[in-house]
């Protein structure tokens, strides 16, 4: 066996090799590092600047008397803010920056001597590769930036504006919205801090907030604002007839005080401007024309043709109607809307309960089932004629079944325009001249129809004094029999209602005799079988007239003399009535009328001597004749 001989191992000997290259670098760092650390000592490290500045192999404090020389920048420096056109340049120091040299150096110093040994020795090589630039330490004094930044404020901030209308006059005057801006202090500030850190000069963005107003435009408004004044507004009766109110005409002048601009809410929340007439200011004018507009439902009016047993039409039905506020204070301001000037008011109507094609038969209405005469020998020309017209407004009425008939109400407005004239009547206490005098001759009527035709009576004032014109009869004597069977009517305050509590229709006629002095109320209908029997007690109690007064009276001249009111004994009546049917009683009532004593009065003119003898010459101031 040939044995071959092993060649000796190179691998010792490259590891010891290895080691000992190792080891003479490790030394030879070990010994530049600690050259360069002992070169360096007390100095900053090369490459270490302080915003450019090179401080390389400096001392702190000769590093932070170079920065002092080098940097001006906290005075000379520029910083740049602009807002659209205007443009501002502050320098830093104005701005609060105020630059620390000495510890500016001590920063720097301090680059490549922290973080421990390895990191020293990377900050040490990092400077000397690519440089280390120090931020410099400033002292940043807010409150003085604040304070500039506040000035600026002031120039750059404004409301928001919102659009809006007003009137000058007659003329519009639209105003556009405007944004509202705010210049961010604070959001500014920070900014502002980060250009000074910089040490450069440059531009610091303004930071501001714009605010946009909720209504921006109101050109349509005031287009709107400018129709509805373009032309004078005319309300009418929808299909208005002849003897209707209106049109009303309202002037531009009239419309602009009544002009209202509101800030409203569409459907779904968004503001916007709404132009048109105040509801209120134009529901003041509605309830103004209102009673003009509104008028109750009226029956055809008839009477009864006895020989054909038909009724004969003397006045047409009338539609009522009742101005709706609500509704045209919305029509009328979308009228407007759409250019319209003539405007229609809405009204809600009201048919009435008889039209002109009514039938007897389908009322009920076959006979005259009452009829009553009164007396008025004696009166004056105005009298008459207040009892012809208050009589004509009753002629051809109809009461409905169940009906509580008001006298006031169906004889209307007592006055000059209506036909009336001025007549004695009684007043606090007197009997003076007023418009109307003569009236109670109609309703004294009526109350003795209604009386003797057995109807209910709900109500039922007497006078205040036994009235001769009321106990007349045929032959112009008074019948006592007649005291306590009077009624007066003063409306609202005084009225004479009565209720038909048949099953038909009730047709009343009015006839006036001048010649005869006569008024006849007549009652139609189909009778129920009632009939009336009565009683009265006739005057009472009575009580003579105080003695006669007499006055003077500035107005008449001297021994000329008049009587202004008339002597009456007062008495109590007690009347009873008992309203039979079909043999039985159907009810009974009873009327109670108490008459004061009334004093006559006489005037006289200044410097008549005894008034009392000529009165008695002249056969004046006498005492009651009845």
């Amino acid at each position: 066996m040939v044995r071959i001989p092993q060649k000796p191992s190179i691998l010792p000997q490259f590891i010891a090799a290895l080691a000992g290259g190792m080891a003479l670098f490790l030394g030879v760092v070990i010994v530049w590092t600690l050259g360069f650390q002992l070169l360096y000592a007390g100095r900053i490290f090369p490459g270490v600047s302080v915003a450019g500045v090179d401080l390389s192999g400096l001392s702190p404090s000769d590093a932070a008397v170079k920065l002092g020389q080098t940097l001006s920048y906290p005075i000379t420096g520029k910083v740049v803010f602009r807002d659209g056109d205007k443009v501002w340049v502050a320098s830093p120091v104005q701005l609060g920056m105020v630059f620390d040299p000495s510890a500016s150096a001590q920063a720097a110093f301090k680059v490549g001597r922290s973080g421990g040994l390895f990191g020293a020795l990377a900050g040490q090589i990092h400077s000397l590769g690519s440089g280390s630039d120090v931020a410099p330490v400033i002292i940043f004094d807010q409150r003085l930036a604040y304070t500039y930044l506040q000035s600026l404020a002031a120039e750059i901030d404004q409301p928001v504006t919102e659009a809006s209308l007003h009137l000058e006059g007659t003329n519009v005057v639209a105003t556009p919205g405007q944004a509202g801006r705010t210049l961010q202090l604070d959001a500014t500030l920070l900014l502002l801090s980060g250009q000074l850190q910089s040490f450069r000069d440059g531009e610091v963005k303004l930071v501001v907030r714009e605010d946009q107003p909720s209504i921006m435009d109101v050109t349509a408004q005031a287009d709107a604002a400018r129709q509805i004044l373009s032309q004078p507004l005319t309300l009418v009766i929808p299909n208005a007839q002849s003897g209707d109110a209106g049109p009303w005409t309202y002037d531009v002048a009239v419309l602009a005080n009544m002009l209202s601009v509101q800030r409203v809410s569409d459907n779904g929340g968004t503001p916007q401007v709404q132009v048109g007439l105040n509801p209120n200011a134009l529901r003041d004018m509605l309830v103004a024309i209102q009673p003009s507009v509104d008028q109750q439902p009226q029956d055809s009016r008839f009477y009864f043709d006895d020989a054909s047993g038909q009724l004969v039409l003397i006045q047409s039905s009338r539609v009522g109607r009742t101005l709706d506020i609500d509704q045209s204070i919305r029509f009328i301001n979308n009228a407007l809307a759409r250019g319209e000037h003539t405007v229609p008011l809405q009204v809600v109507e009201a048919q009435p309960a008889v039209n002109d094609n009514a039938t007897a038969a389908a009322l009920g209405i076959t006979q005259n089932i009452a009829e009553y005469t009164s007396y008025f020998y004696g009166s004056s020309a105005e009298r008459i004629q207040n009892i012809q017209a208050a009589a004509e407004r009753f002629h051809g009425v109809l009461v409905a079944p169940g009906e509580e008939f008001s006298m006031g109400q169906a004889l209307g407005d007592v006055s000059l325009e209506n036909g009336f004239a001025e007549a004695l009547i009684i007043y606090g206490g007197r009997t003076i001249k007023g418009v109307g005098g003569g009236v109670c001759q109609v309703s004294t009527t009526l109350f003795r129809t209604v009386f003797f035709a057995g109807f209910p009576v709900n109500e039922r004032y007497s006078h205040a004094y036994r009235v001769s014109y009321y106990e007349q009869t045929a032959s112009g004597a008074v019948d006592s029999n007649l005291a306590g069977l009077d009624a007066t009517v003063y409306f609202p305050l005084v009225d004479f209602k009565f209720t038909n509590d048949s099953p038909y229709w009730l047709l009343m006629e009015t006839y006036v005799n001048v010649e005869a002095r006569t008024l006849t109320w007549k009652i139609y209908s189909t009778p129920d079988g009632r009939s009336v029997t009565w009683e009265t007690s006739g005057p009472q109690n009575m009580v003579s007239a105080p003695k006669p007064l007499f006055e003077e009276n500035a107005d008449l001249d001297k021994n000329q003399m008049k009587q202004v009111d008339w002597a009456a004994n007062g008495a109590d009546v007690n009347v009873t009535r008992t309203v039979w049917k079909d043999g039985a009683v159907y009810f009974q009532d009873n009327f109670q009328t108490h008459y004061q004593p009334w004093q006559a009065v006489c005037q006289y003119g200044p410097g008549t001597e005894d008034p009392e003898k000529m009165a008695k010459r002249k056969e004046i101031c006498l005492p009651p004749s009845f």
